[in-house]
């Protein structure tokens, strides 16, 4: 199928198309003018019309970071794209255009009113952060299942919907299956819900909506607990014990461990490890315990500093705005007086005087500040504070590691040497055995010998 721009000459957003944009803009007539005579700043422009421009691509617009307004339709759009930066926007028309994929509006979570007609979708998706949606216009699309409204029940603020001239209006059980789907809908189509559709709904398809709402609640319950898992986790992670509050850390170090799977056949070996395990995740969670307690304090310590600073701060600003109010009250009227002054030396000598005391002044307001400065200079020189937290943390590790090396080391050593005298024994051992079974059998042999030579005799 040949396309719109086939016969049409694309157009892109370049700034050329927006500068003329914001000049023309009708409703905003002075940003206009002051556009034309010294330029504008995209961050003031709230509203923007970019329709019948043969527009192909969206782009070039994250300049405009608090546009509420945005009109990209009657253009040749294929994908929405490049809105990440406008996340004030509230109305969006990208009707009359080449679209076939409802994406990129995730960052658009203030967005209320929004118009996709008349383009190529065939599915209603990815709008789950439009949680302030409320009127949504998908009329003259692809769209062919009744299941694409079922979607739309998330959004609890959806008052408006238009899906006219979509294959999916032709179903004689289209406006009763919204009507039921979407109970806090006002308008469909351009016509408001009556009452009388809404009760004939309720009752066609109560247990179809009973259901529905049974699933939609254990949803939201799987939400919520994953909400309040991931909440837990992310407070773990602040106390550094993240998956220290139970066997993860012991399973994670045999996952891939084959030579543990291949002791765990060994004699004894599945209870010495169950052993190990209970002992171990023991440790993990007593450690998990201590963090979560040193986490408190640390937030504890925090929050002492930021009021003392505080408490530092407003005591030096209530001794400043003293100082400077003794100052204006010593001082009130007295550039009149020496202005006033007929004596040329004496008013001299006064202004001389009164700019001394402006000196002292500002040097006394700046001791107070230094003073306070002063006051948090341990905080200050922080990167002290974290190297030599970091070089006596540095320091216990070395000795914990080299302790366990030592553990290892000799563990190691007492093995082998184990083992290596159990191999000695047996060797000896067994060089005596063979050495008693020669003589035995020598004996025997030397037994029957005599037997034989007694028979011969005989």
């Amino acid at each position: 199928m040949s396309r719109l721009y086939d016969t049409i000459e694309p157009n892109v957003i370049d700034e050329e198309l927006l500068q003329k944009a914001v000049e023309e803009q009708g409703p905003q007539e002075e940003l206009g003018q002051l556009a034309k005579r010294e330029g504008i700043d995209y961050k003031d422009v709230l509203e923007l019309q970019l329709d019948f421009r043969n527009i192909l691509k969206i782009d070039n617009l994250w300049q405009f970071v608090n546009l509420t307004k945005l009109q990209l339709d009657n253009n040749i759009i294929e994908k929405i794209e490049a809105l990440d930066s406008l996340v004030h926007l509230i109305w969006l028309d990208l009707s009359f255009n080449n679209i076939e994929v409802i994406e990129g509006l995730e960052a658009l979570v203030k967005l209320q009113d929004l118009s996709l007609y008349n383009n190529r979708i065939s599915k209603i998706e990815n709008l789950d952060t439009l949680q302030e949606l409320q009127v949504f216009s998908i009329g003259n699309n692809n769209l062919t299942a009744l299941e694409n409204v079922v979607y739309l029940r998330k959004f609890k603020n959806l008052r408006t919907l238009n899906l006219t001239g979509n294959p999916v209006c032709e179903n004689e059980q289209y406006s009763m299956f919204i009507a039921a789907h979407l109970p806090d809908l006002v308008y469909l189509d351009f016509r408001l819900l009556d009452d009388n559709t809404r009760e004939l709904a309720e009752i066609k398809y109560q247990y179809a909506i009973d259901e529905l709402k049974q699933g939609e609640a254990q949803a939201l319950a799987k939400l919520v607990e994953e909400q309040a898992k991931q909440k837990e986790l992310e407070h773990h992670t602040a106390a550094y014990v993240e998956y220290l509050n139970g066997s993860f850390l012991f399973e994670s170090m045999y996952a891939e461990d084959t030579e543990a799977a291949r002791l765990a056949y060994l004699p004894g070996m599945a209870d010495l490890l169950e052993t190990y395990k209970s002992k171990f995740v023991l440790i993990c969670e007593n450690l998990f315990a201590y963090g979560l307690k040193e986490h408190e304090k640390r937030q504890a310590e925090v929050s002492t500093f930021y009021e003392c600073l505080q408490e530092a701060i407003q005591d030096s600003q209530q001794q400043g705005t003293k100082i400077i109010l003794d100052f204006e009250n010593d001082n009130q009227g007295q550039l009149d007086v020496i202005q006033n002054m007929s004596n040329f030396e004496i008013a001299d000598f006064k202004l001389v005087k009164y700019n001394e005391d402006i000196s002292q002044l500002s040097d006394t307001l700046m001791t107070l500040e230094m003073q306070t400065v002063d006051q948090l200079e341990l905080f200050v020189d922080k990167d002290t504070i974290v190297n030599a937290v970091n070089a006596s943390h540095d320091i216990h590790l070395l000795k914990i590691d080299n302790r366990e090396d030592d553990i290892i080391t000799k563990a190691n050593s007492w093995s082998s040497s184990v083992i290596e005298e159990v191999h000695k024994n047996e060797i000896s051992r067994n060089r005596n055995r063979v050495r008693e079974i020669n003589q035995y059998i020598d004996h025997l042999q030397e037994e029957l010998d005599n037997m034989e030579s007694l028979e011969q005799m005989e």
